[in-house]
């Protein structure tokens, strides 16, 4: 089947059926690991020394000195406070939600104090106010652990909504009785075979239930993605014709649990169910250096064939932006006959 430019990314853990569930990790209430929380981080902090700095200016290059002053200052103590967040990271972990976010000012304090160092180890300030900066320090760095609060709080209903869906897709009364069915008919005639579609199919429902956490690795969800396409295989028979091209180096990245799954099942529903002829499907994923592409490609039907409402497509979107935020891209559409999804995001 002809490749093309839309990808879709699916998480990478070795899935292990029959696994016991793991206990869920330790919650971290913020975290200022991730690119975007740097670029918001020093965006923010810069906005703010450029408001004060216009406090006292006489003119518009006096404002541009005072900026350049403070910035001397304030951009060190931010770099180092995101540092110091990022790579403590596990250590605050283990502590109560509340003491967690105190960690977090008390080190904006202690890295504002280092900004104000370095201006006065320069000679730039004569009298250096360490009370100011302490007090700057702490107001700045509670009011960005309160905004990587609320976003890390906005996971929670986005990753309940996709559980609860992707629980509702698998227990779907016709793919769970169409499957039965299959399961029935080949009792006699393969008894292998009906075996491991049971087999299959109990796999599925496991995965769903176990306490997966916030991410998952990608080939995990290839696994559990080629056990619901045996299914279907099944079912469908020759209809259903899938090529898979998986770069190993690609298996460690992180994706949200049960991502990749729906994506597969949407290619079943809208691209070999309406067709007498079934549909091809290609799952790949590679990796490009530093990034992971992942793709899934279906052919479709006739152009008036019905269209899906895209919630499964909007849920995966929400769900990889939560995860890594401005480090992960989404794209889906229809290229020469063909639907894509595509999905980018860390190695």
């Amino acid at each position: 089947m002809k490749d093309s430019q839309i990808l879709s990314v699916f998480q990478d853990t070795a899935f292990q059926p029959g696994a016991a569930p793991v206990s869920p990790p330790v919650t971290l209430v913020f975290d200022a690991c991730q690119v975007g929380v740097v670029m918001r981080a020093v965006l923010f902090v810069e906005a703010a020394v450029a408001v004060a700095a216009m406090f006292g200016a006489a003119s518009a290059l006096d404002w541009l000195m005072r900026l350049a002053l403070i910035t001397g200052g304030a951009l060190p103590a931010t770099l180092l406070w995101l540092l110091l967040a990022c790579s403590l990271k596990k250590v605050l972990a283990q502590f109560q939600p509340l003491w967690q976010q105190a960690a977090g000012v008390a080190l904006g304090v202690v890295a504002s104090l280092y900004g104000c160092a370095v201006l006065a180890g320069v000679g730039v300030l004569e009298n250096a106010p360490w009370w100011g900066s302490a007090g700057a320090g702490a107001l700045l760095s509670a009011v960005l652990v309160a905004a990587l609060v609320w976003r890390a709080k906005g996971r929670t209903p986005a990753a309940t909504a996709a559980r609860l869906a992707e629980l509702q897709a698998r227990i779907r009364p016709h793919f769970l009785f169409n499957t039965l069915n299959s399961a029935i008919a080949l009792v006699r005639a393969e008894p292998r075979k009906a075996e491991r579609l049971l087999e299959d199919l109990s796999d599925l429902f496991r995965y769903a239930l176990m306490e997966q956490g916030e991410s998952v690795t990608l080939a995990d969800e290839i696994g559990l993605a080629k056990q619901y396409l045996a299914i279907e295989q099944i079912r469908f028979g020759e209809r259903v014709r899938v090529e898979w091209d998986i770069d190993d180096s690609a298996s460690a990245a992180r994706l949200p649990p049960l991502l990749l799954q729906p994506l597969v099942e949407n290619a079943v529903k809208h691209g070999v169910e309406p067709s007498d002829s079934g549909a091809d499907i290609k799952i790949s994923a590679q990796r490009r250096g530093s990034r992971v592409v992942v793709k899934v490609t279906n052919t479709m039907p006739a152009p008036n064939s019905e269209r899906g409402s895209g919630l499964a497509l909007d849920n995966v979107r929400e769900r990889l932006s939560l995860l890594h935020d401005v480090q992960a891209q989404f794209s889906c559409g229809m290229k020469d006959g063909l639907f894509q999804v595509r999905i980018e995001l860390p190695a």
